[in-house]
């Protein structure tokens, strides 16, 4: 087989199946990038098992086949190709040639009879969407699961996906915060109702690759254990996580009575000072809030570092009295991960879970988000 294509064209190709490399893995098959004929182009593909990428480019190929190479070598060699409008690579005595302006590479092959075989949905999208609101939902709700050296429990590594009601709410938590978003679909059938557990650190792998397509929309097919995204010339894979993941629902506070509606950006920065002076164990910032007052006082303390006192201006007074604490770092991450000039606190006693959403003029990318925090417990 012999593949002649655009040099942007295979650096995109095998940037995007580089993602799903098996890395240190017993099966060094799963080190390698996958190439094979398709029509109109070539297939590149690539899988750990866990989630698998295949993702088409334009080529012009003479003859059918399949090679397999080193995905490593590969990711980091077409990265410095000299600079040519084409690529040519033609399997040589169990070789692949790589030609590229003046510059020719003659690689290595893995046995391409022992590469898994990755599955391609064969029923109809269970739903598609925007692919922006797709990356805008993983970005604003991964962040909040563990990672897997951090817990035994997997159903905390995943987000979890329901679809309900013509659309999808994605949920993760790592049992001290919860972020859900909530995005709008198109197509999913009258009366379906589904979840998914998708790991989160796969989500980010997803919305890395996706970021790179040009493409409106994604579809969202189900099977066999799977979950498969399309979008442009990419179809990425993953296996689901088989774990119950937490009622979510049932620990969103409903019965707020205090709300403190804070200018989002100047709150950040207030926070990101006095995370500064916190205490290395709880990361605590306290806010106390005082009714008829339109200031909140952000603090924070240690005996190691000392103190600091900020106020940040309310857009009006709360109702009652509140001091309560919060990890500074959980406020941060979900407050840099808005756009909304305004924001809304929602709390009702020191010992209770606050909320946080988008007030005011809400940014279209912060529709449907809402954040649930834990407090820390003062002394």
């Amino acid at each position: 087989m012999e593949i002649v294509c655009g040099r942007e064209d295979l650096v995109f190709g095998v940037r995007t199946a580089s993602h799903a490399l098996g890395g240190r893995s017993s099966m060094p098959i799963l080190g390698g990038i996958r190439f094979r004929s398709v029509e109109g182009g070539v297939e590149l593909g690539a899988t750990d098992l866990e989630r698998a990428i295949q993702c088409q480019v334009p080529a012009k190929v003479q003859g059918e086949g399949t090679f397999v190479c080193p995905g490593q070598v590969l990711a980091q060699l077409v990265t410095r190709l000299p600079e040519a409008d084409e690529v040519k690579l033609e399997e040589v005595d169990g070789k692949v040639r790589l030609r590229c302006g003046e510059a020719t590479f003659d690689l290595l092959t893995l046995p391409a009879d022992e590469f898994p075989e990755l599955a391609r949905p064969s029923r109809d999208p269970l739903c598609r969407m925007p692919l922006p609101a797709l990356l805008r939902a993983i970005s604003q709700t991964a962040f909040a699961a563990l990672r897997a050296s951090e817990t035994t429990r997997l159903a905390l590594t995943g987000v979890d996906l329901v679809f309900r009601d013509g659309a999808v709410k994605l949920a993760a938590t790592n049992g001290y915060r919860l972020a859900i978003k909530r995005v709008p679909v198109e197509g999913l059938p009258e009366g379906y109702e589904a979840s998914f557990l998708v790991d989160a650190q796969i989500l980010g792998d997803l919305h890395r690759v996706l970021s790179a397509v040009e493409a409106e929309e994604v579809q969202v097919y189900e099977e066999e254990g799977q979950l498969h995204f399309a979008a442009g010339p990419v179809l990425f894979s993953t296996r689901l996580i088989q774990e119950q993941f937490p009622d979510f629902e049932r620990v969103i506070p409903r019965d707020n009575e205090i709300g403190l509606f804070l200018p989002r950006e100047a709150f950040l920065e207030t926070l990101r000072r006095m995370e500064i002076t916190a205490t290395e164990e709880s990361g605590a910032v306290t806010l106390k809030a005082s009714a008829g007052e339109t200031a909140v006082e952000v603090s924070s303390a240690s005996k190691e570092k000392g103190e600091g006192h900020e106020r940040v201006r309310l857009s009006k007074p709360p109702g009652k009295d509140i001091e309560i604490a919060f990890k500074a770092e959980y406020l941060i991450d979900a407050l840099r991960r808005m756009d909304s000039d305004q924001v809304a606190l929602w709390l009702s006693a020191p010992e209770r879970a606050g909320l946080i959403e988008p007030a005011g003029d809400i940014a279209p990318g912060d529709e449907g988000f809402i954040y649930v925090c834990m407090p820390v417990r003062l002394i």
